[in-house]
């Protein structure tokens, strides 16, 4: 059986492949990409029907297109559906020309002895590559706490299976994390007339837009996107913030005036009744502390600078506590509450069995530095705080790529340096 050979190999065909192949393109590494499914394929059917980006159409994209080159109707201050940016990232693939092959998958991957280079077992045959990116991204394996038993009748599914209200049986909908999946999920499950408990963890709760300026561009002038690590304690902070329906800023309280039931975290369930943790009202302050401790920076910013923005008091309003903040619900009877669905908005995990290289640490993460492995010659992309706080957003990624191919070519300079030494000795 033929092996290909190839110089590097790219794993993924979402926003980190695509932008890797950008970057690598310009170097002039030959490449190819491999993909399971399509270009972006989480966009179009791991998502739900209504979502869209939670970033601007002028932030959140490669420097070499713009959203409405895509899709005319997409303005600079739009938020694009998930189908947009799918289409978005097909449409840069092709700019770009990227050697991207849809419908391989990488199924495993070992370094090959006494050489330099992996074996690679795809499903379209065997190659070996000197390097690997990984750019399968974070959000691969949805997690679903085991705390509600299958028995309890109550149809459960992750985030990633939800796709509108219409699909759900009838009933109360008890929707598990207050980061941007399980709000906007809750919001529009109460939109559709759903009664609806929202699990409300700690987290950030920045203004989808202030004085003006959109959160992201706030981030941007304040330094936040390039902060270099997260604060220790805040490794798992989810942030709350909306592109639906042209953005809004989260407010929880607001949902609850409207009739969306707030409860702490959730903890057990035993004999089909949910225990919530009492933290109900200190996550709310937490959240409304990070709102204004960001309000606050904004401000100083634009007095020291002398922008001449609006002002917005509004943006700090608090509004009275509703019955489920003043008196939080401890526990719930799924049955006599008439809840027909759970919905786990509780993140993912990373797969990385198929890989069987040094490039783990005990626990399964990988040990790298900006994106470089501990395992010469494998590559990272596309992971939270691969370098800053912006690695996981579209631009964020880009520029990590850029840094990975930068390490790249420097590494095929120093072998190609090798192999002219070894050339030389040889013909002596």
């Amino acid at each position: 059986m033929s092996v290909e050979q190839i110089d590097t190999l790219v794993v993924g065909g979402g926003q980190a492949g695509v932008a890797m192949s950008e970057h690598l393109g310009r170097a002039g590494v030959p490449h190819v990409v491999l993909e399971r499914s399509r270009i972006a394929e989480r966009w179009r059917s791991e998502r739900w029907d209504s979502l869209a980006a939670n970033g601007p159409a002028w932030h959140d994209r490669f420097p070499g297109l713009t959203f409405s080159d895509v899709d005319g109707e997409v303005g600079p201050n739009d938020f694009p559906s998930k189908e947009t940016v799918a289409d978005y990232f097909v449409a840069y693939a092709k700019k770009i020309a990227a050697p991207i092959r849809c419908g391989v998958e990488v199924r495993h991957v070992e370094r090959l002895a006494g050489r330099p280079g992996f074996r690679v077992e795809t499903s379209a045959g065997m190659m070996e590559a000197n390097r690997i990116v990984v750019a399968t991204g974070p959000f691969q394996c949805p997690i679903v706490p085991k705390v509600v038993p299958p028995e309890t009748g109550v149809l459960q599914m992750h985030s990633t299976a939800y796709r509108n209200p219409g699909q759900l049986p009838e009933g109360a909908v008890l929707v598990v994390g207050s980061g941007s999946s399980g709000t906007q999920i809750a919001e529009e499950l109460l939109d559709s007339g759903r009664r609806v408990y929202l699990s409300v963890g700690p987290h950030d709760r920045p203004p989808r837009a202030y004085r003006g300026r959109d959160f992201c561009w706030w981030l941007g002038v304040l330094g936040k996107w390039d902060a270099a690590a997260r604060e220790p304690g805040t490794e798992h902070v989810t942030i709350a913030v909306s592109g639906a329906n042209g953005g809004h800023t989260i407010d929880f309280r607001r949902l609850a005036a409207r009739g969306l039931l707030l409860v702490g975290r959730t903890q057990t369930c035993e004999n089909g009744v949910v225990s919530f943790a009492p933290d109900l009202v200190e996550n709310l302050r937490r959240g409304d502390a990070n709102l204004h401790a960001l309000l606050d920076e904004a401000d100083a910013y634009i007095a020291r600078n002398g922008l001449d923005l609006p002002e917005e008091p509004e943006a700090r309003a608090i509004v009275a506590d509703s019955d489920c903040v003043a008196n939080p619900i401890a526990s719930l009877d799924l049955a006599q509450a008439g809840i027909g669905t759970i919905i786990w908005a509780t993140g993912f995990t990373a797969d990385y069995s198929w890989m069987k290289v040094d490039a783990f640490d005990a626990n399964g993460r990988p040990q790298h530095q900006r994106g470089v492995s501990s395992e010469p010659g494998i590559y990272f992309l596309g992971l939270p705080w691969q370098s800053r706080r912006g690695s996981t957003f579209i631009w964020g990624v880009w520029h990590d790529a850029r840094y990975l191919a930068d390490q790249i070519t420097i590494q095929r300079s120093y072998a190609a340096y090798h192999d002219a030494m070894q050339r030389e000795l040889e013909s002596a």
